[in-house]
């Protein structure tokens, strides 16, 4: 089977600005809000990348999102990048994980969803939209 990569990281946080001066001033990560559509995400910037992607090996960015009262956001996850969703979701209740939701597309990115693993950690897969032709 080949190797599904970790693409991106995701914590929460009860104080968006709080927790955007913090990781700003403390490691010169890059803070970009998203609106009331977007669930106010906030994408993280750790290291500058192009439209070929990050061009430094294990580096990823990442994102926040509103903690509440479910413990599946209580801690941060990771979201592996897949091919088809679709199939990777009956792998993944095959390998005895399960599903927590239904994929969302998200528009730009690709279609997301949030698995429990068998130690009961919150992961996320993701199945990119396809990179645009280049000519």
């Amino acid at each position: 089977m080949p190797m599904n990569p970790v693409v991106h990281f995701e914590m929460p946080a009860e104080d968006k600005k709080r927790m955007m001066d913090f990781y700003s001033r403390a490691f010169g990560w890059k803070m970009e809000p998203l609106g009331p559509e977007m669930g106010n995400y906030v994408v993280v910037t750790t290291h500058e990348a192009d439209d070929k992607g990050i061009h430094r090996s294990g580096a990823i960015n990442g994102g926040f999102y509103q903690k509440t009262d479910d413990p599946l956001t209580r801690g941060p996850s990771v979201v592996i990048a897949v091919d088809d969703i679709k199939a990777h979701m009956k792998t993944v209740v095959a390998a005895g994980g399960k599903l927590a939701g239904e994929p969302t597309d998200i528009p730009g990115i690709g279609t997301y969803v949030n698995l429990i693993d068998t130690e009961g950690n919150r992961v996320a897969m993701l199945q990119p939209l396809p990179m645009p032709a280049r000519g």
